[in-house]
């Protein structure tokens, strides 16, 4: 690999590492380092290839990429066959869009068999696309080898699957209320339907009585289900009442709910009513009315039993606590007139338009006959009142058209038939977060209705169902054939079929036939739902049914990851399929993690203008800072808000790793040092070294702890606070000066065999989060192998760990960060030393802890001494007069007073010192507060356990080596400018604009010439100007000129 840059740019690394590991195959090396190792079956939920890769997918295949490369460097052959669900609407809508289609008719004129060969090119062309936006992001997965639902065997184990549920008596047909997509023309599950405000109508209706006088008010959204209206619902415990009410001078009628009379009459602009009677729902049940709509429409539910009122339990004294019911459409509706034994009537076709039997509406989109039919309600003067309201309604997944209500025949699985035993298996599975299982997953099992399986498309996985070929819709389940592997059906169906090379798609499936007892048995035109494709990854994954050998070893899956949109889709279907099919969960544990939005927690769409793609970000930052950006957010549960700043934030964290990994290597190479060769007992540990080193422990526990959980971001997050905090804010600078030591020591290799280990365990700690800059500070520092990624993780050396002392080293910084903002205070820089330092604490913990490491703070702080006190007697405590209670006492003077209080001293003042026109003034207790200062030429500033006191009186000797230690950092800046060596020579020169500091310059001459490593002294530094390669600068140090000149030594 290539020099390292004195830069760390992301492009460059990256670009590099990508080649070599083209070159070198490091993804089947690092494989085939733990193809012995102990399995870990991991799942990959199957993305659809309907689109390109957006931030939240980005973030989801970095979360399994990190895991992945984790799991086998702590051990473990994994099962990283990436997943791509490539069925269903999602390609069927991306292609009528391509083709320009708005229907199935359109589909049915161009063919279905063409049409699904354009489904299939655009799921593999979007696949092999897919491929390439994974990898970019440095996503390591089997991409020789994915699992696609269009293939043979992965659709045999949903045929499998789902014969299995048939065997176990839970596949059942018949009619349904559903949710219908118009445009699609197909049924929806309830987690394919999306929700969005919208504006509909708003309308009161009056249902006239038949025998009797007066009507029944309901209220309703969908003025387009009232053609199927078949009856009334109240509520039996209700109070309802009978109102006489008047409106431009005419009488009606009305019944509604006690407890929504006035709204009701507010809303039909009644200017009064009297309520005659009171009565119960139960009194109610059993009235008759008269339809709203009977001379509009050809047929309308007149068989018996309709047009009554009948009790039911979804109502509510809510708008006017009668509910408007249609069986042939509302799901509560449809479980009701079921239960009464009620004739199903929807008079709408899987369209969404009327059917002839609308009369006056047949052949009308629903959605747009609803003004007509309100319209028509006010002419036959059945309307009460009609407006607008904004509500939510559901919307088609992948199409967002809005949704009809419909009862159709359909093929379901009982899901209802094994709720226990889907909690229980529900019971079995450990999530991370586990309140997602214990709430949110719970809840919608419990909700859940039978699984509507079946869906009237094209591309899809064939619903393997034969069916007599003249049996009757509604109990085609009685005398079903169902087939579950190829085998099977080659052998059962009469046509000639190659198990081996059959397409299973339509519809080289739908001639298929079976004849059995005289009977000829066909197939049933339906796919399965998408949902039901993917319910069954963990065995396609692995290739069952066709392949036992790695089930029996693997199933079930050991982790799948998805976001939290999944418990209502695939962490739900997977719990169906498998409890339904073989009465297991097929997963024993789920990470589940939140949404990218834009940081404002807004959803990223077009629409908003608010999207932030992933290749803008890696354009901008890099991958393996968006990778660490997005891995260093809570992955459980949580919405990650992307925010640019964040991003950028952690490309500069990265870049400090960069500087720490750099820092060393010039030294190292100087001196002949190999940093793979590292040995803790070569050398002589100072204490800092044994510092990071028990740090190091610490943070690879928590980090461990973390991986545990799959708390990824807390392991993240403490491996780079470790680096930038501990490394290079503390550890580097302590150990800067053993390095630039320019003989061989016990001391210097000491520091190289800690920083390299440091980095060695660094690197492999960050290596699943950060790849590609692991891979090249690996293949740096030691590259035996052919990549970072097939070592072993690092593991914590409790031998290493001592607590004690870091918890004196927090205290040591705490006070670091003390002295440095009194310093701060009082205006002077760290290079200049002070005579002392003091420390004020009351807590047992903090001196103990001062007093041990002493000598380390003075030299952190650059003191001459460090003294630790329990009360610094050294405050002067000044007065601050009162004026409350100083202006009702002395009245007019009180201006004076105050001027003489302020700032006395409590010696002066409790002396009778105070005067004001030479008079002593007489002050009580509550006149004057006092405020504890340090005295001249000391600063202090507070810590957590006390405070820390730093003297910057100026002696000469302080002086001269401050601005001897200024000339050294003005010099060292020089030699970065001409990109010296760390171990070239130079000559140097210093003039100074001030005999005084001169003086001070010369008495530190070998001190200067040996930090900056010069051999000699040039007479007139301008002299450098004439040198090769020499430079000379013009430097202002506390207000005095100072020309520097230096100039390599050949």
């Amino acid at each position: 690999m290539d020099e390292i840059d004195d830069q760390y740019t992301p492009a460059d690394v990256e670009s590099g590492v990508d080649e070599y590991w083209d070159d070198t195959d490091a993804y089947e090396a690092a494989k085939e380092a733990h193809a012995d190792d102990p399995p870990f079956f991991f799942v990959d939920g199957p993305p659809y290839t309907s689109g390109q890769m957006h931030l939240g997918t980005a973030w989801n295949k970095t979360l399994k990429d990190a895991i992945i490369r984790h799991k086998r460097m702590t051990g473990h052959r994994v099962t990283d066959r990436p997943g791509y669900d490539m069925h269903g609407l999602p390609i069927e809508v991306k292609v009528e869009e391509e083709l320009g289609f708005e229907n199935k008719r359109d589909i049915e004129e161009y063919g279905m068999e063409s049409f699904i060969e354009k489904c299939k090119e655009f799921a593999v062309t979007n696949r092999a696309a897919m491929d390439e936006d994974f990898k970019s992001i440095g996503v390591w997965m089997d991409w020789d080898d994915p699992y696609e639902t269009i293939d043979p065997e992965y659709m045999e184990a949903a045929w499998w699957a789902f014969s299995n549920v048939a065997d176990n008596g839970l596949v059942e047909q018949g009619k349904r209320s559903i949710s219908q997509c118009p445009r699609c023309e197909t049924g929806l599950a309830n987690n394919e339907v999306e929700y969005e405000d919208v504006e509909d109508p708003s309308i009161y209706v009056k249902f006239p009585l038949s025998d009797r006088e007066g009507s029944l008010v309901i209220w309703t959204t969908t003025p387009w289900t009232i053609p199927a209206n078949t009856f009334v619902a109240v509520d039996e415990e209700l109070t309802y009442n009978a109102v006489r009410a008047e409106r431009d001078g005419e009488e009606e009628v009305l019944y509604v709910a006690a407890e929504c009379v006035e709204d009701v009459l507010g809303e039909g602009r009644y200017e009064e009513y009297e309520v005659e009677a009171e009565l119960t729902g139960d009194e109610l049940v059993g009235w008759a009315y008269d339809h709203p709509l009977a001379d509009r429409v050809a047929e309308y539910p007149d068989f018996e039993g309709a047009g009554q009122v009948y009790a039911a339990d979804y109502v509510e004294a809510d708008r006017t606590g009668l509910v408007h019911s249609a069986p042939g459409h509302g799901e509560e509706d449809f479980h009701r007139g079921s239960d009464l034994g009620l004739d199903i009537y929807c008079p709408v076709g899987p369209n969404g338009e009327f059917t002839e039997a609308a009369g006056e509406y047949a052949g009308q989109f629903v959605r747009d006959a609803n003004d007509d039919i309100v319209d028509d309600l006010v002419a036959d003067g059945h309307m009460l009142a009609h407006g607008t309201v904004e509500h939510s309604y559901g919307h088609c997944w992948r199409c967002d058209t809005g949704i009809i209500q419909l009862v159709t025949d359909q093929w379901f699985i009982s899901i209802t038939d094994v709720k226990e035993d889907l909690l229980d298996n529900m019971e079995e599975s450990e999530w991370h977060p586990q309140w997602a299982r214990d709430n949110r997953f719970r809840d919608f099992i419990e909700d859940a209705p039978d699984w509507n399986v079946s869906r009237q498309r094209y591309w899809g996985v064939p619903i393997p169902i034969w069916v007599p070929e003249d049996a009757e819709a509604g109990n085609l389940d009685e005398d079903m054939i169902v087939i579950g592997t190829r085998e099977e059906l080659a052998e059962r169906v009469e046509e000639e079929v190659d198990p081996e090379t059959i397409d299973l798609h339509r519809p080289a499936v739908d001639g298929l036939t079976i004849v059995e007892d005289g009977t000829t048995y066909r197939r049933v035109e339906d796919v399965f739902d998408v949902w039901l494709d993917s319910s069954v990854a963990s065995w396609g994954t692995l290739g069952y049914p066709s392949d036992e050998t790695a089930h029996d070893e693997l199933w079930p899956a050991d982790l799948i990851v998805e976001a939290h949109d999944q418990t209502r889709g695939w962490f739900w279907s997977q719990l169906g399929m498998g409890t339904a099919s073989v009465g297991e969960i097929p997963y024993e544990e789920v990470l589940m993690h939140g949404f990218a939005n834009d940081e404002d927690g807004r959803k990223m769409s077009k629409s908003v203008g608010n999207i932030v793609t992933p290749e803008e970000a890696i354009e901008r930052a890099g991958r393996d800072p968006l990778r660490t950006y997005l891995l260093s957010h809570d992955q459980q549960g949580v919405d990650l808000a992307f925010e640019w700043d964040g991003l950028g934030e952690i490309q500069g964290k990265l870049n400090i790793l960069w500087n720490v990994f750099r820092f060393p290597l010039e030294y190292m190479d100087l001196d002949g040092y190999d940093p793979a060769a590292a040995d803790l007992d070569d050398g002589e540990l100072e204490l800092a070294d044994e510092w990071v080193l028990s740090r190091l422990q610490s943070v690879e526990t928590e980090v461990e702890e973390a991986w545990a959980d799959y708390r990824v971001s807390d392991a993240v997050n403490a491996v780079i606070e470790f680096v930038t905090q501990d490394v290079s804010r503390f550890y580097v600078k302590a150990v800067r000066d053993r390095m630039w030591e320019e003989s061989d020591s016990a001391s210097k290799r000491g520091a190289y065999a800690t920083l390299a280990t440091v980095l060695d365990e660094t690197t492999r700690m960050l290596a699943p989060i950060a790849p590609y800059m692991t891979e090249r500070m690996y293949q740096t520092l030691d590259g035996e192998a052919t990549t970072v990624h097939q070592l072993d993780y690092p593991a914590p050396d409790g031998d290493r760990r001592n607590p004690e002392l870091e918890r004196d080293v927090a205290v040591l910084r705490d006070v670091e960060e003390a002295a440095a903002n009194a310093r701060q205070q009082a205006g002077r820089k760290l290079r200049w030393p002070v005579p002392r330092v003091v420390v004020e604490s009351d807590d047992e913990t903090v001196t103990a802890a001062v007093e041990r490491l002493s000598e380390l703070i003075a030299e952190r702080v650059n003191a001459r001494e460090v003294t630790v006190t329990d009360a610094f007697d050294e405050l002067v405590e000044t007065a601050e007069p009162q004026m409350a209670a100083i202006g009702p006492a002395f009245g007019a003077d009180a201006q004076k007073v105050m001027e003489a209080v302020q700032g006395a001293t409590r010696a002066a003042v409790e002396g009778g010192e105070v005067t004001v026109d030479g008079e002593p003034v007489d002050l009580d207790d509550e006149m004057v507060e006092y405020v504890a200062e340090p005295p001249e030429h000391v600063s202090g500033a507070d810590f957590d356990g006390g405070a820390v006191y730093v003297d910057t009186s100026l002696t000469p000797d302080i002086e001269s080596e401050g601005y001897a230690r200024d000339v050294i950092r003005r010099i060292q800046e020089m030699r970065k400018e001409l990109d010296l060596d760390v171990e070239a020579r130079i000559r140097v020169g210093v003039a100074v604009d001030d005999d005084r500091v001169a003086g001070f310059v010369d008495e530190h001459a070998d001190l200067i010439a040996g930090e900056v490593r010069a051999d000699a002294w040039l007479d007139d530094p301008s002299d450098a100007a004439d040198a090769t390669g020499g430079l000379v600068e013009e430097w202002e140090v506390e207000g005095v000129d100072i020309t520097i000149g230096i100039e390599p030594v050949a």
